[in-house]
């Protein structure tokens, strides 16, 4: 089973933060539920389901019941950019349901724990700026 990386967004600062589990405990759960962190390590938080992709990089979609690949002819919403009205395209999207394929889990932050997500995620602070060119 490959790992699963869980990205969570904090819409009060607009950070977000990934976390790499080796199983994935929100097997058959959707996008839309609120769940609870204390399975992937965040205990006290709430989050909610907002996507993700599966092995092959398909983004989920939250109106398409079930499971694996479907290919849908899509004209707005997620999952697809068309710039010129009335156009539709013919993309793939997984479900909006977990399965073991998704190795991607998108979740927001709806409440925060008594540990600071701040101290959780130490390295997510220490960004290194990359030195500057000096013009010549």
């Amino acid at each position: 089973m490959p790992e699963v990386k869980f990205v969570l967004n904090n819409p009060k600062t607009g950070r977000t933060y990934q976390k790499v589990l080796e199983s994935n405990p929100y097997i058959n759960k959707k996008i839309g539920d609120k769940i609870s962190g204390n399975e992937i390590e965040l205990s006290g938080y709430e989050l909610e389901i907002r996507g993700g992709s599966d092995k092959s990089g398909c983004p989920m979609r939250f109106d398409m019941p079930g499971y694996g690949k479907k290919k849908a002819l899509l004209s707005k919403g997620p999952c697809v950019h068309i710039k010129r009205k009335g156009k539709r395209v013919k993309k793939t999207v997984a479900g909006n349901t977990i399965n073991e394929d998704i190795v991607q889990v998108n979740l927001k932050i709806l409440k925060e724990g008594s540990k600071k997500i701040n101290e959780i995620f130490p390295d997510a602070e220490k960004k290194e700026e990359a030195p500057k060119a000096e013009a010549v």
